[in-house]
């Protein structure tokens, strides 16, 4: 079904879809933006999960090609709920749209540039019994020559291990290994584990632990938004899980946005969150004093790949672009 909504009414309710024959017990929500080629490759393994039974797909800009294709889709395939007509306002927003369209007693969320691998859902749905909730479960991610992604198992993020983590100080300096973030690079475990920050890329919730935690915090535009997420599930008392046997395979920078603007929405995103669990003085005022330093090395490394790389375009005016107020 394709359903075109009207960004002024968009945050008020979800669109309502009638009465389904059979209500759902799983439903997928997947975002798209300027995905290209991946996005095809995308739906189809979703598709061809028979455990995915409603694939709420919203759509907030995709090229006309895409955006018909897409239309053309929901028209046939009857599992296939379409949000068009939003405008791009951001994943935290479109993917709480398209949790509260859903009407499956479980959610997946997905990337539109991420691959399904057979028994991937059901060993996330496994994984997520009898945890204590709010329980999110995150999936083992692969990039496409088959080595382990980093971020889809994750420390605890501060602005501390943050800052060492984005300079490589962690990955490169023996004593401050201990302050390094993602952990690919450690054995996987043979069962899932707690783990304190799973990837966005792909994770299972009940739709009910998705509406307790109120959803994505909309004052993210992209990234950072599902570690929120994790962090405010564990501070609940609930679980977040990773799970090793629930594969997926994730392409990674697919959308057509300039680098520079997507890690200027990440540092923000990491200020955001920093000063979101500042719980004393002291830490809100740490955070403000590393802010222009964690914006400064996240929009730094897209910069300094670009120059050497001789393809700088117009950075400065994609940033002010992408800037509060523009």
């Amino acid at each position: 079904m394709y359903v075109s909504i009207d960004p002024a009414h968009s945050r008020a309710a979800a669109p309502s879809y009638g009465t389904l024959a059979i209500t759902p017990r799983l439903s997928l929500v997947m975002v798209v933006y300027m995905t290209g080629p991946a996005l095809m490759e995308s739906v189809r393994h979703v598709l061809a999960e028979p455990l995915v039974e409603e694939f709420i797909i919203v759509d907030n800009g995709s090229s006309l090609a895409d955006a018909a294709w897409l239309r053309e889709l929901a028209r046939r395939e009857p599992r296939v709920r379409l949000l068009q007509g939003l405008g791009n306002i951001g994943f935290a927003r479109a993917a709480n749209l398209g949790a509260a369209a859903a009407k499956g007693e479980s959610l997946v969320f997905l990337n539109p540039d991420a691959f399904l691998t057979p028994g991937a859902i059901a060993a996330l749905a496994d994984a997520g019994r009898d945890r204590p909730s709010p329980c999110i479960v995150g999936a083992r991610v692969f990039n496409t020559d088959g080595t382990e992604q980093r971020g889809a198992r994750r420390g605890e993020i501060t602005p501390v291990t943050t800052l060492l983590t984005l300079s490589k100080l962690s990955a490169t300096l023996p004593p401050l290994r201990r302050f390094e973030i993602h952990r690919e690079g450690e054995p996987p475990p043979p069962y899932p584990v707690d783990t304190p920050t799973i990837s966005g890329a792909c994770f299972y919730m009940s739709a009910s632990d998705f509406h307790v935690l109120g959803g994505f915090d909309e004052g993210y535009f992209l990234h950072v938004e599902d570690v929120d997420l994790c962090w405010r599930a564990r501070r609940q008392g609930g679980s977040v899980l990773f799970q090793p046997n629930a594969r997926i395979v994730h392409v990674g920078s697919t959308s057509k946005e300039n680098p520079l603007v997507i890690e200027w929405h990440k540092g923000r995103g990491l200020v955001r969150y920093f000063l979101k669990r500042a719980d004393s003085k002291r830490r809100k005022a740490l955070a403000l004093a590393l802010a222009p330093l964690i914006l400064g090395v996240a929009v730094g490394r897209p910069l300094l790949r670009q120059l050497r790389r001789g393809r700088m375009g117009r950075p400065a005016e994609r940033l002010a672009a992408a800037a509060p107020g523009a």
